[in-house]
């Protein structure tokens, strides 16, 4: 492998459901060890595109490389082996109601690894530890905050050492104070453990708190209009439609001076 081969690699991906296609011809990279955000307006495709990236759902078109090994295309066995090297978190952080924190985070460790029970759960406590949720691993996710339920959902993704994590809207309907710690918490872990983060999310104090590059997809011309560094595509982007997006709070603070005024 190449050393400066990108973690991911997405080449000439369509996207559809059926007849209808979500978008054409992505083209990106994301490298090792940053953060790479995928943004844009409701219904452009962010979520569809995370399924692709982890193979939940397959490509019109196109093909998707991890350190230059063909994901799409590899056989049943390969992608499977691959798969365990992802870590993937849902929008509600997606915990079994009926276990403790302790058994979600488990689960993956009991299914893909050799480990006795009382390994699991030494296992699981530290991960719970390393998002904040030490002594916490006998509470049910009824019990604790929304917060804290995404940082459970982070420990489990990160349960089998991934080198690459996927968020789904982790600060979907998180409050300012609980959406910041979270970010706090993807950074501190993107130093630590080296690994590589990729997030959906619409949240502009995320994008700008975490991001080290991000892609751009429009909804309206279903393309990607711009990868880069979302500072740098706000200030800089040769597409209106990207500066008004990375701009929206600056825009609505300017529209309510005006009808005070």
């Amino acid at each position: 492998m190449a050393q400066d081969e990108p973690k991911i690699r997405v080449e000439h991906l369509d996207m559809a459901y059926g007849s209808f296609t979500v978008m054409n011809d992505l083209n990106f990279e994301v490298n090792k060890g940053e953060v790479f955000i995928i943004m844009g307006g409701s219904g452009c495709g962010k979520s569809t595109l995370l399924k692709h990236l982890i193979g939940i759902k397959e490509p019109a078109r196109g093909e998707i490389f991890y350190d230059g090994k063909n994901f799409t295309s590899a056989d049943d066995d390969v992608k499977k082996d691959m798969l365990k090297g992802f870590g993937v978190t849902y929008q509600g952080g997606a915990l079994w109601s009926s276990m403790t924190l302790a058994e979600n985070v488990g689960l993956p460790l009991g299914e893909y690894t050799n480990l006795k029970p009382k390994e699991i759960r030494e296992v699981a406590s530290y991960k719970l530890s390393l998002v904040g949720l030490r002594g916490f691993e006998d509470f049910y996710p009824s019990e604790i905050s929304g917060g804290m339920c995404k940082r459970a959902g982070l420990a489990r993704a990160m349960a089998l050492d991934p080198d690459v994590l996927f968020f789904d809207e982790p600060s979907a309907g998180l409050d300012p104070i609980s959406s910041r710690l979270l970010d706090d918490l993807i950074l501190e872990l993107r130093d630590s453990l080296g690994a590589t983060f990729v997030v959906v999310t619409h949240e502009l104090a995320s994008i700008f708190a975490i991001a080290d590059r991000a892609i751009f997809l429009d909804a309206k011309t279903r393309y990607q209009l711009e990868v880069g560094n979302p500072v740098q595509m706000r200030d800089h982007s040769e597409f209106e439609t990207v500066r008004n997006f990375l701009m929206r709070g600056e825009l609505a603070d300017a529209s309510a001076a005006t009808d005070i005024g």
